[in-house]
């Protein structure tokens, strides 16, 4: 495959099931070594989409290329090219991780005598090193999720289509995840990732929001932010989380904010009643203020950080 064209072309892609339509005219590119991310609801046609691009489903119109090949003309050379990792954990509970490795290089016909290296490097790729024989119904979810993607790129394929790969995952385990989806695209992979987390979405380069079968916004995620959101975003981090999320919590209740920690406030607003609770809250001293770009920060050392982001 050419690195300088598109790793996925869709263009004015349908998928119907009777009268439904799951995918309505959906259009966009994904280059190479890149995040690209479907961002959406449940029933939103995410699912739908990605498995069309893997042959598993039949398009009922318009046109998609996945690594140069037609998905419509041949599905089976497609996923020669890819890796794919469902929504719902589907490797064997009764076998051991090494089995389950053994299995799917097999299934995605690596040499035989590479299959050793390989299953090597999934293990290390994966951190299940020394797990090797442990039977995969004893590991976690988040291990699970390791093993999963491990299996899916055994063949070193330069396309991977991950459905919802954190589903379930505790929040520890799915920015391990991330962080081996960041090494892949790293040494050039494309990665296709589907997601209703929002957060997650940070992550990908670019995002497609879709809705009903239909996109309803395309771009990386700052374009999205200042495209479609409205005034002030303020973001906060605090360090340790517990002792200060409880203080947060009553500031809501004081101002009747949404219960979120992302808010939506005037800047004006915000700028005074942050300063001024923290001023009460903590030593005078501790409060640094910086006012250039309209980039505001209220800082403590491993105490509490505020960054009111205008979006």
């Amino acid at each position: 495959m050419n690195q300088i064209e598109p790793s996925v072309v869709v263009q004015n892609l349908t998928k119907r099931f009777g009268d439904f339509v799951a995918v309505d005219n959906v259009s966009f590119e994904a280059r190479h070594g890149e995040i690209f991310g479907f961002l959406g609801p449940n029933g939103s046609g995410k699912s739908t989409t990605i498995r069309i691009l893997c042959g598993l489903l039949r398009l009922s119109s318009g046109r998609a290329t996945v690594a140069g090949i037609d998905v419509a003309r041949n599905p089976e050379a497609v996923r020669q090219h890819i890796g794919y990792m469902s929504q719902k954990f589907s490797l064997y509970n009764d076998l051991r991780v090494a089995e389950n490795l053994e299995f799917f290089a097999g299934m995605y016909s690596v040499p035989k005598n590479e299959i050793p290296a390989r299953i090597a490097w999934a293990l290390k790729m994966a951190g299940l090193e020394g797990r090797d024989q442990n039977p995969t119904s004893s590991l976690a979810v988040g291990w699970k999720q390791r093993l999963a993607l491990g299996c899916a790129v055994l063949h070193r394929p330069p396309i991977i289509f991950l459905d919802e790969p954190t589903s379930g995952v505790d929040p520890v385990s799915r920015r391990q995840f991330w962080d081996l989806i960041h090494s892949m695209v790293g040494e050039g992979v494309t990665v296709f990732v589907t997601t209703h987390y929002m957060d997650e979405a940070e992550y990908c380069n670019r995002l497609v929001m879709l809705d009903r079968g239909r996109i309803v916004a395309m771009g990386t995620p700052t374009e999205l932010k200042s495209q479609h959101m409205k005034g002030q975003l303020l973001m906060i981090e605090c360090e340790p989380l517990g002792q200060h999320w409880s203080y947060f919590r009553q500031l809501r209740r004081c101002w009747m904010l949404p219960s979120s920690a992302m808010v939506s406030m005037p800047w004006s607003l915000t700028h005074r009643l942050w300063r001024q609770r923290f001023a009460n809250c903590y030593q005078q001293d501790t409060l640094a203020w910086a006012e250039s770009n309209k980039s505001h920060r209220v800082s403590r050392t491993s105490l509490c950080r505020l960054q009111p982001r205008e979006v």
